[in-house]
């Protein structure tokens, strides 16, 4: 039976291009795929080797132009156009099917065509660096410097593994894809390189250094930006700062959590801080001014009100916490403490009673009160 024309298998011109013929196969492949035709399989498998065979010449410029000087007698008789054997098709169908099992399935299979195939290097793993702060630096921002210790580029061999920092050489295995390739029946299997493990390079002279890891551990030192507003659990991204990749992979990340310390003064709550201030007794029953201290390293007066009781808040607008990447700030809610006084002299006794009893002799409500009291527990006794 005479073969059909090349391009009539493929529905293209003469003049296609190389991308309008690998489309064109791509549509026969899918047309004759054994899934699509499972009625009539046989059929199919035949119609795909016809493409396969078209395609086989038409992608290769050189069989191409032997095909368009000499038709089919360019792979009959000896003349030497098939290449691999002289007829095209029956030994190059896996190499053909390969082509469009990458076109058709290599967005899946994390490739993106034949040259994709190949894993990059390995990139570095991210760090974690526990950094603590004090409130008045939380509050300030500050630049600080930090050790970390972590994998970096070997200098001996450029991070390359080699030594004397030559490049690895094509695995042999692959030839450099990463991945090997294995006829099963009608399908190509594809398997990540056991030789290269999928880099498509290997390391003839590992490098004594690292041998042949491309990185060694050794502490840096980084300076830091906190910036103003941060609070425990603030996360800081240092791109590229992490670990280094294998055989010159990329670095991964250095990520820093934030702890604040507590402060012996003020308690933090988002952006606003609260803190307590002892308030002699005089001071809180005749009212007066004080003076407080501030996150800033300042102090502000205070006008606290007669008649104050231990646990009245008051606040200050704007002296808390900066918003961290926001505007604005907080406030600062000042609590009063009111304190007994102790360690009373003689005197001082004596002007407390005397208070007392002012108080009792003007507070005709106590003293019904403890006229009450009395009532009940004689009732009680009764």
């Amino acid at each position: 039976m005479a073969k059909r024309d090349f391009y009539e298998v493929l529905d293209v011109s003469k003049g296609a291009s190389a991308d309008e013929i690998k489309k064109a196969y791509r549509k026969k492949a899918k047309e004759f795929h054994p899934d699509r035709n499972a009625d009539n399989a046989e059929a199919a498998e035949a119609k795909f080797k016809e493409a396969n065979e078209a395609y086989e010449v038409l992608k290769d410029a050189e069989k191409k132009a032997a095909y368009d000087r000499y038709g089919h007698a360019a792979f009959e008789g000896g003349m030497g156009g098939g290449g691999r054997g002289g007829h095209p098709g029956q030994g190059d169908f896996a190499s053909a099917f390969s082509d469009v099992f990458d076109d058709l399935f290599g967005d899946f299979m994390g490739g993106g065509g034949r040259g994709g195939g190949r894993q990059r290097a390995a990139r570095g793993s991210d760090l974690r660096y526990n950094l603590r702060v004090s409130l008045e630096d939380a509050y300030s921002g500050l630049q600080k410097s930090i050790q970390v210790p972590a994998s970096v580029s070997c200098g001996s061999c450029n991070g390359t593994g080699a030594e004397g920092g030559a490049e690895p050489s094509t695995c042999p295995t692959c030839s450099g894809m990463g991945k090997v390739r294995a006829q099963q029946g009608f399908f190509t299997v594809e398997r990540t390189c056991p030789t290269c493990s999928g880099l498509g390079k290997i390391i003839q002279n590992p490098c004594k250094v690292c041998g042949g890891a491309g990185r060694v551990e050794k502490d840096r030192s980084l300076m830091v930006n906190i910036p103003s507003g941060v609070e425990t659990g603030t996360r800081i991204r240092l791109a590229g700062e992490g670990e280094a990749g294998m055989r010159g992979g990329p670095n991964g990340d250095l990520y820093i959590f934030i702890d604040v310390a507590k402060h012996e003064i003020f308690e933090r709550d988002g952006v606003n801080l609260f803190c307590r201030v002892p308030v002699s007794m005089a001071s809180a029953a005749l009212g007066g001014d004080i003076e407080v201290p501030t996150i800033d390293g300042g102090r502000s007066r205070v006008k606290i009100p007669a008649g104050s009781q231990s646990g009245r808040q008051m606040r200050l607008r704007s002296k808390g916490m900066p918003a961290l990447r926001g505007a604005g700030q907080g406030d600062m809610f000042i609590e009063i403490a009111v304190e007994t006084p102790v360690n009373l002299t003689s005197r001082q006794k004596e002007l407390l009673r005397e208070f007392e009893k002012e108080s009792e002799e003007n507070n005709p409500e106590k003293d019904s009160f403890f006229k009450s009291v009395k009532g009940f527990w004689d009732s009680m006794k009764s």
